[in-house]
């Protein structure tokens, strides 16, 4: 973009400055620029920073900036000049380099697991070959030691084939030809391998994604401990008052909510539903028809020209939500998302839709769903529920995200100041409690908002799987500003919880490459009770003196 004319076409071209407006959308692999707070990026002159191999260009203007930055909202642009520009800045040379290395890399893996499998075969035939031979063995042993108690004249075929195992049917069988195939060293194959796998390091059982989350921890205790029970019967004898103590109601929540009373702790939690039980169903009644009167008097305007932009990325957005769960993947679902996210975007002009907010809808939907079934959700039909059912859910579900983010819809507004703030609160902050931390992230040149922008902005939602989030906003709810301040101090005892890991990394690309894809996948609730633990004590040490942020 050398020219004015360039820049004027790559920015929105006459945007109406109308409500409900699109608004720019700045997305997590998109966090806008602040000179404010990245005074050091200004420097003087226009000249260019030399390239440095393995570390990112810095924006020396806001039009240098501007110049590489893509953004989700330019819809209305010459597609094909963008490529063209995009095309411009390849060079051909680099990328054929890395591409070979990238195939020379991949073949010498795959050269070294093929020596790898080819070592451990010969290894487990050697094994299966000894256990078999102990087992022949051992068996004879026992057949002779029969005989000789009983008087025992059955001939060996049926003497073996009667033999129970646990690795075998456990029917009797009286010749070979009823036996399981390749019987004898099969089965001392299996009991090889079962060996081996009994002598390895104890390995916690896989959560599933989304069932069971607030019941279930990588130590694979039972799903209801006496513990749990009584903590369940305390949140009922709690929730069964004609007026529901708020108050009491947080400290129970505080270490996590069962998911038998989630959905009612949820929305007493946000504001929704009031404390007196009598009033509870009329204020559902009533803004449920609140809600789906905004259907019938918004949603047919989405293909306006006004909103024909903001539906666009919606439209765009929701597919990609949780993709690997196959109830976010169901058209129904994909259609209640849409119409809760346009209605919200159009009903908050200051903000409008912003890349991220998608997110924020799932935890408050999976909970309502758990209302209405008990079995699991992550592959649950939806449209197996009646119809009432499922606008119940779509409703509180818009509801109860709207209460989140009027906490919080500074980090959404333009440039996203609110997002901005927390980043570098966050910066400071760990430079307080880990200053080996901070120093190695400034020696390697990672800036903060790289890699925490999207933390804020997702509320640590893509850094966690989903079940982990759903007990996190157990805390969160409960919380005093859970969402807008809390969270500060998870992120900042999430970072410090991967020190090891950073301090090992040595290079400004595999530090990237560690913070945005951290290793979580198998967490469960004791690590988010660790987590949430340590950022009660930050937070007691640092919220009321905030100038310890500070040296």
């Amino acid at each position: 973009m050398s020219s004015d004319g360039n820049k004027k076409q790559f920015w929105k071209r006459n945007a109406a400055k109308v409500p409900g407006s699109i608004q720019h959308v700045y997305g997590a692999q998109h966090p806008p620029f602040d000179p404010l707070l990245h005074a050091n990026l200004i420097k003087a002159g226009n000249k260019p920073p030399p390239a440095t191999p393995g570390k990112p260009k810095k924006a020396t203007t806001f039009q240098e900036f501007e110049s590489i930055t893509s953004d989700a909202w330019d819809v209305g642009d010459d597609d094909d000049e963008l490529l063209a520009m995009a095309a411009q800045n390849l060079n051909i040379e680099v990328v054929m380099e890395t591409a070979n290395k990238v195939i020379e890399n991949h073949s010498k893996q795959q050269e070294r697991q093929r020596l790898d499998d080819a070592t451990e075969l010969d290894q487990r035939e050697e094994d299966t070959q000894e256990e078999a031979a102990a087992e022949d063995e051992e068996e004879d042993e026992e057949e002779e030691e029969d005989r000789v108690e009983e008087g025992d004249v059955t001939s060996p075929e049926v003497s073996f084939a009667s033999q129970s195992s646990p690795y075998t049917d456990s029917r009797l069988v009286k010749s070979h030809s009823e036996a399981p195939i390749g019987s004898p060293k099969d089965a001392a194959g299996e009991r090889a391998a079962l060996h081996r796998q009994r002598s390895l390091p104890h390995r916690p059982p896989v959560i599933p994604l989304v069932a069971r989350m607030a019941d279930q921890n990588t130590s694979g205790t039972p799903a209801m401990t006496e513990r749990e029970a009584s903590r369940l019967d305390k949140f009922k004898q709690l929730l069964a008052g004609p007026n529901t103590d708020l108050e009491e109601l947080r400290k129970l929540s505080w270490s996590g909510i069962p998911r038998q009373v989630r959905p009612i702790a949820w929305k007493l939690l946000s504001g929704y539903l009031p404390a007196n039980a009598e009033r509870r169903e009329s204020v559902l009644q009533r803004k449920r028809q609140e809600y789906f009167g905004f259907i019938q008097q918004y949603y047919d305007s989405r293909n306006d020209e006004h909103h024909q932009d903001t539906y666009r990325q919606i439209h765009i957005d929701i597919p990609r939500t949780n993709p690997l769960i196959p109830l976010f993947q169901q058209a129904s679902v994909q259609e209640i998302f849409e119409r809760i996210l346009f209605i919200w975007a159009i009903r908050h002009p200051a903000s409008g839709y912003v890349q991220g907010i998608n997110d924020l809808v799932t935890p408050f939907f999976v909970v309502y769903v758990f209302e209405y079934i008990e079995e699991e959700v992550e592959n649950f039909d939806v449209s197996s529920l009646q119809e009432e059912a499922l606008r119940n859910i779509e409703a509180d579900s818009f509801w109860c995200m709207s209460k989140l983010l009027d906490g919080i819809q500074d980090n959404y507004t333009f440039a996203q100041p609110g997002i901005q703030r927390k980043v570098k609160a966050l910066e400071e902050l760990v430079s307080r409690i880990d200053e080996s931390v901070h120093r190695h992230m400034q020696q390697y040149e990672v800036e903060y908002l790289q890699f925490a922008f999207r933390w804020m902005n997702n509320l640590l939602m893509r850094e966690l799987p989903l079940r982990c989030t759903i007990r996190l906003w157990d805390t969160y709810q409960a919380e005093p500003e859970g969402f807008s301040h809390f969270h500060l101090y998870v992120c900042a005892a999430f970072l410090v919880r991967w020190r090891k890991e950073i301090l090992e990394e040595r290079d400004f690309q595999g530090l990237m490459i560690l913070l945005q894809n951290l290793p979580t996948m198998h967490w469960g609730n004791e690590e988010v009770s660790v987590l949430l633990a340590e950022a009660y004590r930050l937070k007691f040490a640092f919220a009321d003196a905030p100038n310890h942020y500070k040296r």
